[in-house]
């Protein structure tokens, strides 16, 4: 039985030395993932944050779905989130600036981010869960 005991713990703390040296190794680090083509955004902002933004700016302030502005990848699987192929994503691009420019000019907002609770006006503001305001309806 002590040989049992004794090779259970020496096993334990192996499979726990092997975690920790895992876990020292970049591969096995919590990276951000590096997102291509951010032209608004941070370059470095995290999954979470991204996330955030595009369902509660996008899909609830808007109504919309990643289709609206992503275009549909070329092998037919999924979308092309690099891509810039649909007209709607640079435009939301375009709102997304002056989103940040009303926040800070008129609203004194020191540091306006995209998906901040600190914004006074966002995509809601007018868009208030419809992908064109009233008014605005493409013709």
């Amino acid at each position: 039985m002590k040989i049992n005991k004794k090779f259970a713990v020496i096993i334990s703390l192996s499979a726990m030395a092997l975690a920790g040296v895992a876990a020292a190794k970049p591969g096995f680090k919590d990276e951000p993932e590096q997102y291509k083509n951010l032209k608004v955004l941070p370059k470095n902002i995290s999954s979470k944050d991204l996330n955030g933004i595009m369902v509660d700016d996008f899909q609830d302030g808007l109504g919309v779905t990643c289709n609206f502005c992503h275009a549909s990848a070329k092998d037919g699987h999924g979308l092309d989130f690099v891509s810039d192929a649909k007209p709607e994503k640079e435009i939301s691009r375009v709102m997304m600036r002056m989103t940040i420019a009303l926040n800070k000019k008129y609203l004194k907002v020191k540091h306006p981010l995209i998906g901040s609770n600190a914004l006074v006006v966002t995509c809601n503001t007018c868009h208030k869960g419809e992908a064109f305001p009233e008014g605005s309806e493409p013709k």
